[in-house]
């Protein structure tokens, strides 16, 4: 099958990467999607479909300070909250899914934020 839109391609390899990379109550799955306009990550737990915490760079406790939600600053800044939110939910360990994207600008700058703000993966 030839694929010739990104986006469709993107698509694949994050069902591909979803078959290896799952999230427990333990250790949940950070999601990050990222948007021409925004970026959103979520940490997700798979065994129950639930959602424990999530981030984007629409809240608008983010956006007052931002030029831009479509940027590696707003994306450090998501990082950060994401990182803030887990942790006061006494979570310390994620698996990390990139669902897609290359590890490289915005994703990067989210994870190394998240990192830094003390989840561990």
């Amino acid at each position: 099958m030839l694929i010739k839109d990104r986006a469709a391609g993107r698509e694949l390899r994050h069902l591909r990467i979803r078959q290896q990379v799952r999230g427990t109550a333990a250790r949940p799955r950070l999601a990050v999607f990222r948007s021409l306009k925004h970026i959103y990550a979520q940490l997700i737990d798979d065994d129950t479909g639930r959602t424990l915490v999530a981030a984007s760079s629409l809240l608008p406790e983010l956006r007052a300070g931002l030029k831009s939600g479509g940027n590696a600053a707003a994306a450090k800044r998501v990082g950060e909250l994401v990182a803030q939110k887990a942790r006061a939910a006494g979570i310390e360990r994620v698996v990390f899914d990139r669902a897609g994207y290359r590890y490289h600008g915005r994703v990067k700058a989210l994870a190394e934020a998240a990192r830094a703000g003390g989840l561990q993966f």
